[in-house]
């Protein structure tokens, strides 16, 4: 397989891949939503998180984190207005009877099961206790919520649910002596300053992209016009399309791959597993290699230019130019200590650098013809992410998307197709995250702009490019407004982004009365200069003769 081969079948590979991450504008949190709990008086809090910080014999140790309960009173918000207060286990531990002993107003720790939470913390209350942590039976978090029909809801305790890990690690702390924890639950900032840097990355991202694009299809018709004036016409299509190595999508392969995709979506939902984000890994690497590599040879060869136009045969691989594979081990080693040390807490870095260079190398190989291919996909794609998002709950009782991105049922934070940054002054942590999906797919689009504007020779103001981007820009920033209004569960970013961006590109078209040409051609209207016209040669020829 050659090397343009192999590209193509990359950024095939990566694109569907991608396309089955399209609805992950960001993610992260520990708490599930749940829609099945309904508000009613004294039952009303909304669902918080909630820090439990603990100390063994006064030395500070584990920090947990769980969730609040919908009745009792709010937990505080302050850390330095938080009590330090000692735990005690409940007898009988799961609370549900009456305590065989009074407490001092200290903190119980009981045992999900065997009756209501509201039950549980009415016991722990009557018997003096100042909150209530419940362990659950399971790893994840569950949100406490009240039977409609409860009307004895007085409860003055906080309640604090921690997941399963957490109160193995708490009843070992029990073990070791006198233990101290404090609640609280700190103020996420207004503005999460780690989506603003995500907006930057995912707009620069397309904007490198598709400026690359643009160039190579500039080069590519520089090409041909010079094999025209030569008197090669007859070979200039074979030869651009064997020396550009580019895909251009199908209406057929457009309406498909979000079929396939779909299919995709399911299997990593199914399967999903350590060993299957194993897999994920793998294949993540092999093609950040592959889009690192592109990158950099790209680069480097307008330094290099003797090493990337000398080319040596590789088994397997065809021709290889000497400056491709000087760059290889490099990019193999960075993808490699990135999967090995992909836990670490700045491995981030590691895996966007992989992710970027793979998103610019497929926007520069795979192109949309037209708008109305590019219509279709991006359609396509804006119903998909609905389905996936939000119908699918009706289906498997959870949001597939969602719940890939996360990578539930593993020990992984979320699969790796992904793009991140941690969030720097949110005391929560956690990561703001963008499917790749959502940058690659309307990057397509806004790379086709670039292009017919630079053929078209149409000026930034004139063109389709800059008002593409600051449509895709507008509708990421509409996407992180409605992220925090739904309280930072994941949102379908196509929802908002395939509307500002194919929007404002088909109202623009119209308006200019470019539509027709843009929906169909995809190239603006050209005039050929280098057609030769024998009888009109030889008619001139003629009268030069007779007026002599």
């Amino acid at each position: 397989m050659g090397a343009g081969a192999r590209a193509r079948a990359t950024a095939a590979a990566l694109l569907l891949v991608a396309a089955a991450l399209a609805g992950v504008a960001a993610g992260g949190d520990i708490v599930h939503q749940d829609d099945d709990a309904p508000k009613i008086p004294g039952c009303s809090n909304d669902f918080m998180l909630v820090k439990v910080q603990t100390w063994v014999k006064n030395r500070e140790t584990d920090e947990f984190v769980g969730v609040g309960a919908r009745f009792g009173p709010i937990i505080e918000s302050k850390e330095k207005h938080a009590n330090r207060t000692g735990l005690l286990l409940a007898n009988p531990f799961d609370c549900c009877t009456p305590l065989k002993e009074k407490v001092a107003g200290e903190v119980l720790l009981v045992q999900r099961g065997d009756c209501k939470f509201t039950t549980k913390a009415k016991v722990a209350e009557d018997a003096g206790a100042s909150a209530i942590v419940i362990l659950n039976n399971r790893h994840e978090l569950y949100k406490m919520v009240c039977d409609q029909n409860e009307t004895d809801l007085d409860i003055n305790i906080p309640a604090v649910l921690l997941p399963k890990d957490a109160g193995t690690i708490l009843q070992g702390l029990l073990s070791l002596g006198k233990v101290s924890v404090q609640l609280y639950s700190p103020d996420r900032p207004l503005v999460d300053t780690a989506e603003v840097f995500l907006w930057l990355m995912a707009v620069g991202t397309i904007l490198g992209a598709s400026y690359w694009s643009a160039w190579s299809a500039r080069e590519a018709l520089i090409e041909q016009e010079k094999l025209l004036k030569d008197g090669h016409e007859s070979s200039v299509n074979i030869e651009a399309e064997g020396s550009t190595g580019m895909v251009d999508i199908t209406m057929t392969s457009a309406m498909l791959f979000i079929v396939v995709a779909s299919l995709f979506l399911v299997m990593l939902y199914k399967l999903m597993s350590h060993w299957f984000v194993e897999l994920l890994v793998v294949i993540f690497c092999i093609g950040g290699v592959e889009g690192l590599q592109t990158c950099l040879v790209a680069l480097l060869s307008r330094w290099f230019k003797p090493a990337a136009r000398s080319f040596v045969k590789v088994p397997f691989f065809g021709a290889v130019s000497y400056l491709t594979l000087a760059v290889c081990p490099f990019c193999i080693v960075f993808a490699v200590l990135w999967a090995v040390y992909r836990r670490m807490p700045y491995a981030w870095i590691g895996q966007d650098v992989l992710g970027i260079a793979l998103i610019v190398t497929v926007i520069q190989i795979v192109r949309i013809p037209n708008l109305k291919v590019g219509s279709v996909l991006l359609g396509c794609s804006f119903l998909y992410d609905i389905f996936w998002v939000f119908i699918s709950k009706m289906l498997f009782h959870e949001s597939v998307m969602i719940v890939v991105a996360r990578g539930d049922n593993t020990d992984e934070d979320g699969v790796p197709m992904l793009l991140k940054i941690p969030r720097m002054f949110d005391p929560w942590g956690g990561y703001s995250i963008i499917g790749f999906g959502d940058i690659l797919l309307p990057g397509l689009l806004v790379a086709f702009a670039l292009r017919y504007d630079w053929a078209a020779r149409k000026t930034l103001q004139s063109g389709y490019f800059l008002w593409s981007m600051v449509a895709y820009g507008s509708g990421l920033l509409i996407t992180y407004v409605a992220l925090n209004l739904m309280d930072g569960h994941g949102q379908p970013a196509l929802l908002y982004i395939v509307p500002f961006t194919l929007g404002t590109f088909i109202l623009l078209g119209k308006k200019r009365g470019e539509l027709r040409n843009l929906w169909m051609k995809g190239q603006p209207p050209r005039v050929c200069t280098h057609s030769h016209h024998p009888l009109k040669d030889s008619t001139d020829s003629a009268s030069h003769v007779i007026s002599s």
